[in-house]
This record gives C-alpha cells, sequence and structure tokens, in this order.
C-alpha cells in the first residue's frame, strides 16, 4: 500500500483553493455538494490548528529571547 502524505499547511491552502474555485464556477454537482463541504471545513480545522501551532511556537521562541 502506498504510503499517505503528510498534509501540509500549503497543501490544505491549496486544495481549498480548488474548491472554491470549482464553486465559483459552477463545476460542482449538487450530489457532490456536501463532500466538497465537509472536505473544506476539514481543511479549514486543520489550517487554523497550524496557525494556532506556529503562534505558539514563536511566541515562546520570542519569550527565550527576551529572558
Amino acid at each position: 500500500m502506498a504510503e499517505k502524505k503528510k498534509q501540509t499547511y500549503a497543501s490544505a491552502i491549496a486544495e481549498l483553493e480548488k474548491i472554491v474555485a470549482m464553486l465559483q464556477n459552477n463545476e460542482c454537482e449538487i450530489d457532490d455538494l456536501k463532500n466538497y463541504t465537509a472536505r473544506s471545513l476539514t481543511l479549514l480545522k486543520f489550517c487554523k490548528e497550524k496557525l494556532f501551532e506556529t503562534d505558539e511556537e514563536i511566541q515562546k521562541m520570542l519569550e527565550e529571547l527576551g529572558d
């Protein structure tokens, strides 16, 4: 079985942009809308978590620098 590639922030954003473009261009079948919406929410949650993690790490580094 092929190893699944680890999700990155950049790949999540790219996938979100692809979904948005598809929706804006009416390229999405109504039957698939639910799946695209669910996938978008999953991607948004992932991106939000990544941003918060990164922010926390940077804040810790800045605090260490200030000591």
